[in-house]
């Protein structure tokens, strides 16, 4: 084979978690090289341009101050999100409530008089001896303590806008977790060219340092030779074209890796587990356009009472590029019931939409509707219920997988797909030298 098909490392997929990886690993001297189906860097969490307007087709908000930012600084490349200030109010009682640096006993004590007794069950959880079994949902956790419906609405929202899963699918455990000793979100922000700015910086890192990637060019098979990987057959131009690499690393989850190995070269075991852990989550978003400003939030707004809308997010407050001149960007997003499995579209579609107009007034006036995004099935916001990931290794050797199907405990999001490279990238440093380093 010509020195072009061959790699150091294969990366599957131009997502999160595959660009991350990718960038981790070209910072470390291996000569990378990503694959991706479409047309564009992203993946469910890319951009699209929809007549001048940057609409996410996916992931809304980037966090700031964590692994993500850490990432893009030790591999320097540019990390352009600006944060919205204060990030987030809540609509309680028809008044937008900042509750920064009061915390969750500000928050709650604008609901309900109980709101100390689940502080103190939140305070609780600090402790692994306070914190609930698996088979406690997070609504269940709730429910001991108020029957509230604005206390609900809140945690089945935050629920939402986390982990993309509803309050009642959701284990208390990995909600009180992630808020009690993760990061939590605490800063996050926009990019003003969409999210899709990132995963670009993250390509040029990816070929100033002599790797590639290839849009449009599927991967089609993964080889694989006893017990061991050794490379990857992909679709470029018309042309199939065999790449030789010790190093896959998937991101596409892992039902779509067995897919590429044939599920006759899987370990029956490993096969039952991927099948049971096939669990994707489904989000529906409006993404809409206005003249006049229709929210008075810099960033998000969620909400203590609504039918189905978590959240509204302002993209042009802090990043006007998003749209044209003199016009305002937003989405409305929410998480249909059921939030796993199959739903009626229509139906849980026309419920955010009555959310927006009565949370917006004369929504239906003064707002431009771009598009309805509906991700679910093998396009979902979250390929794995956070609780219930598989694990990143798998039993062929050189092969790993990464992104928001195998995300560590009580993580979600792009913040997730970040610490999964970091792991897998570690994984990969111990294991496998680079050809340019070892000298071959």
């Amino acid at each position: 084979m010509s020195k072009e098909q061959q790699f150091d490392a294969v990366v599957i997929g131009a997502g999160a978690g595959g660009l991350f990886t990718a960038a981790r690993l070209a910072h470390r001297g291996y000569r990378t090289l990503v694959v991706e189906r479409l047309d564009k860097v992203g993946g469910r969490a890319s951009t699209d341009d929809i007549d001048g307007f940057k609409v996410n087709n996916g992931a809304i908000v980037i966090e700031v101050g964590g692994i993500t930012q850490q990432t893009f600084e030790e591999v320097g490349a540019r990390f352009d999100v600006r944060e919205p200030k204060p990030p987030i109010l809540y609509r309680i009682a028809g008044k937008d409530v900042d509750v920064t640096g009061g915390g969750w006993g500000f928050l709650l004590s604008k609901l309900t008089r109980q709101g100390a007794k689940l502080v103190k069950g939140i305070g609780a959880a600090r402790n692994d001896s306070g914190l609930p079994t698996d088979e406690l949902s997070t609504e269940q956790w709730v429910a001991k303590y108020t029957k509230n419906d604005g206390v609900h609405g809140i945690f089945r929202n935050m629920c939402a806008s986390v982990f993309a899963v509803g309050s009642e699918d959701l284990p208390a455990r990995v909600f009180l977790t992630y808020f009690t000793r993760k990061s939590a979100f605490k800063r996050f922000g926009f990019h003003p060219e969409g999210t899709i700015g990132l995963w670009r910086a993250l390509s040029e890192v990816v070929e100033s340092r002599g790797g590639r990637v290839w849009l449009s060019t599927p991967a089609v098979k993964i080889i694989s030779d006893n017990g061991a990987v050794t490379g990857v057959e992909v679709l470029r131009n018309g042309e199939k074209i065999a790449i030789a690499t010790p190093v896959v690393v998937s991101d596409v989850g892992p039902a779509a890796t067995v897919a590429l190995l044939g599920e006759h070269a899987v370990p029956n075991d490993y096969l039952e587990l991927v099948q049971r852990g096939d669990r994707p989550t489904s989000m529906i978003s409006v993404n809409f356009a206005s003249r006049e400003r229709l929210i008075d939030v810099p960033g998000m707004l969620s909400f203590a009472r609504s039918r189905r809308l978590a959240y509204i997010a302002n993209f042009t407050d802090t990043c006007p590029e998003m749209a044209p001149d003199g016009w305002n960007l937003y989405v409305g997003t929410s998480v249909p019931k059921p939030s796993l499995g199959d739903f009626d579209e229509a139906a849980e579609t026309e419920l955010l939409l009555q959310d927006l107009q009565d949370q917006i007034d004369r929504f239906n006036d003064r707002a431009r509707i771009l598009n309805v995004a509906v991700t679910r099935d093998d396009w979902p916001p979250q390929r794995a219920v956070a609780g219930f990931d598989l694990p990143h290794d798998t039993p062929f050797a050189g092969l790993w997988n990464v992104g928001d199907g195998v995300k560590e405990y009580a993580n979600g999001g792009t913040t997730a797909c970040a610490e999964t490279a970091k792991l897998v990238v570690d994984k990969i440093i111990a294991t496998h030298r680079p050809a340019l380093l070892s000298g071959t």
